[in-house]
């Protein structure tokens, strides 16, 4: 059985790109016919927003799958509507697979014993989408609990050839109120940078990259950089490129040289670029989709700019 990570490069190599396209549905920012199909259906509120989030998230799906590896469904967006967003971001995610694409559920989960058993077991389905019953490949999961918390994440990988993301240099601007307290000479998101490179090494010692990745933001280029060198068999997912700042330059540390080694992610910039000027311009109020595959190609292009070219 291929290994997580070893399933997202063939992808990424596949189609030259480590591009990213992160599912964030907002309600009041989605294209008006998609809003007025949602409510036609009636329902309450929770079950229109759901409805249209579905809608919206699988035409994405469908523009993108022919162009990047993989999407990032935020699961906070749909959780917020209960059990009508979780329906929906189930769908999102089987959608997402059948189109061939790999999918990284984002609920930075993290919790103790049985606790975390129970969240690998809703959300790692890994290689066999029907395994678990959200059916990503990987999840992103919070640390901070310790490093026991990881256990139970770290089996259902390796049992179900499926992925983590753990958060070590996020991209916000107040990650360095926690992340950057020092211990004994060394920063708290360098000693989780080195949790998750012993677990690659335990795990996957023979393969260039193992399945627990690292979300390390754009917005840190210089740490991007020192933490490429110190977790030399992490994957990492970059967030903070476009609406956040980050640059094509600033993720290129990320990658080893021949092009591996991260995914870039890019979630409001595609999701909404019909809203953009340049793109509202060229395409109108009702080529959104062609704003999004715009936007997305862009993406791939400036990407390819600065990031080493995949064999």
């Amino acid at each position: 059985m291929p290994s997580y990570s070893e399933r997202l490069i063939a992808r990424v190599g596949q189609l030259n790109t480590p591009a990213l396209v992160g599912l964030d549905p907002r309600w009041e920012q989605l294209p008006a016919e998609v809003k007025e199909a949602a409510q036609s259906a009636g329902g309450s509120d929770a079950a229109i927003m759901a409805r249209g989030f579905e809608s919206f998230c699988c035409e994405i799906v469908d523009i993108v799958a022919p162009l990047v590896p993989a999407v990032k469904p935020q699961v906070a967006f749909f959780e917020q509507l209960g059990p009508a967003g979780f329906t929906a971001l189930a769908r999102v995610i089987s959608h997402a697979r059948a189109a061939g694409l790999v999918v990284i559920a984002d609920a930075k989960r993290g919790d103790i014993g049985s606790t975390a058993t129970a969240y690998a077991d809703a959300w790692l389905a890994g290689e066999d989408p029907e395994a678990a019953p959200f059916g990503a490949d990987a999840l992103t999961v919070n640390a901070y609990l310790g490093d026991d918390t990881l256990q139970p994440f770290v089996e259902k990988a390796v049992s179900n050839s499926a992925g983590l993301y753990i958060l070590v240099r996020t991209s916000n601007p107040g990650a360095a109120t926690f992340q950057d307290r020092s211990s004994k000479g060394q920063k708290l998101f360098e000693t989780v940078a080195d949790v998750v490179q012993q677990l690659n090494s335990n795990h996957w010692p023979d393969d260039d990259y193992g399945s627990i990745g690292a979300v390390v933001g754009a917005t840190w280029p210089e740490e991007l950089k020192s933490l490429r060198r110190r977790m030399p068999n992490t994957p990492f997912l970059v967030p903070g490129y476009g609406s956040q700042g980050g640059t094509a330059a600033d993720v290129a540390g990320a990658f080893d040289p021949n092009g591996h080694g991260a995914l870039v992610n890019s979630s409001r910039g595609i999701n909404f670029a019909f809203q953009k000027k340049e793109y509202a311009e060229q395409f109108g109020p009702a080529g959104w989709r062609n704003a999004i595959e715009a936007a997305t190609r862009q993406m791939i292009a400036d990407l390819r700019k600065h990031v080493p070219a995949t064999p």
